[in-house]
């Protein structure tokens, strides 16, 4: 999808629930500062409006969102126990866009807690795993049972990205060190399933011979993550492993409120903030937008507007370096204030 760059584009804005109404918007204002040419289409998803129609995915949020080039969404109130009729609105736009790819970077930022040196990318596959929510009760009741489901061409085409990632990071690097994937898997509990990923994985390898590969376990990956990050570069892994991994990455660098990702077809990119909605702090207006204009930036990033989102990403490390830190982080910024921080850091950048 990078490189196609065009005159103008239509980006659906999918807000959701709680913070994400707050963080969203903030993102669509750092967009509409540059100078591009964007149409924003909104379109509504989440538990607030299945509590109003009954779909926590609107028909029409399904069907103008495929006549958009990409996608920002924000945040779901997703209940933890079933509710009849309602499924997770982002869940089922991956399916449907195909959206097997979420790509999760993980940079250090200018902010306390935040360790130096890391530069990775979490490539997570998106489509399957236990994800697929193949859940059932047996035994009246007293027993749960999900199934796993791991294909070899879900498993290929998440190693082939991950592999194509590495060779773009190692251009854009310079070739300052040589391009690594970490392919993470249990085949040596789960050897029918992670053994599928993990032999669909080598076998991509063989067609990236300048690209270097090694196998970590799960559980040895998030110790080796949480105590050398900065020696990872792209990390590729099945879909639960691919969460849990993230999200403790994120920790590694200033938190959820930092992290974005991008959900990635072969040409359509939704782009996300990582937290939740967070209803605790909803309307207060000290939710934490970085997250939320970095999922702006990757976006960019995606449809090949590179040079915009680098300068977002530069804006937003300024601004923190500053000490516009969220509440989340120990500042006193409000959700505005970081806001109008980042766009008055694009235009001075502008001009210098």
């Amino acid at each position: 999808m990078e490189g196609n760059v065009q005159s103008s584009y239509r980006i659906a804005i999918i807000p959701g629930d709680g913070i994400g109404k707050e963080v969203v918007p903030a993102a669509q204002q750092v967009l509409a500062a540059l100078p591009l040419s964007i149409t924003f289409v909104p379109l509504q998803a989440g538990w607030e409006i299945f509590e109003q129609t009954g779909s926590a995915l609107p028909h029409s949020t399904a069907s103008v969102i495929r006549g958009c080039d990409g996608a920002l969404f924000g945040a779901t109130q997703s209940p933890s126990h079933l509710v009849e009729g309602y499924s997770s609105p982002i869940l089922a736009l991956r399916k449907q866009l195909d959206l097997y790819a979420n790509l999760r970077p993980v940079m250090s930022m200018p902010v306390p807690g935040s360790r130096p040196n890391i530069d990775l990318l979490i490539v997570r596959e998106n489509t399957e795993c236990l994800y697929v929510r193949q859940e059932r009760l047996e035994d009246d009741g007293k027993t749960a049972v999900a199934q796993r489901v791991i294909t070899r061409r879900a498993s290929e085409r998440i190693a082939r990205k991950a592999f194509d990632q590495a060779c773009a990071r190692s251009t854009a690097r310079t070739a300052q060190r040589p391009p690594l994937v970490t392919i993470v898997h249990k085949a040596n509990v789960l050897s029918i399933t992670d053994g599928l990923f993990r032999t669909a994985c080598l076998d991509v390898a063989r067609d990236f011979p300048d690209v270097q590969v090694e196998e970590q376990l799960v559980d040895s990956m998030v110790y080796r993550l949480i105590r050398e990050p900065e020696r990872y570069d792209v990390v590729v892994a099945p879909n639960l492993y691919g969460d849990i991994i993230s999200d403790a990455a994120a920790a590694l660098v200033g938190g959820l409120g930092l992290a974005s990702s991008a959900n990635a077809s072969d040409n359509f990119v939704l782009a996300e903030p990582v937290h939740g909605s967070a209803p605790d702090i909803a309307g207060k207006g000290i939710a934490n937008p970085v997250a939320a204009i970095l999922a702006a930036a990757q976006l960019l990033e995606a449809l090949g507007e590179t040079n915009a989102a680098g300068r977002i990403r530069q804006a937003v490390h300024h601004t923190l370096a500053a000490g516009v830190l969220g509440p989340d982080l120990g500042g006193t910024a409000g959700t505005q204030e970081i806001t109008e921080r980042v766009i008055t850091q694009l235009q001075t950048e502008k001009t210098d």
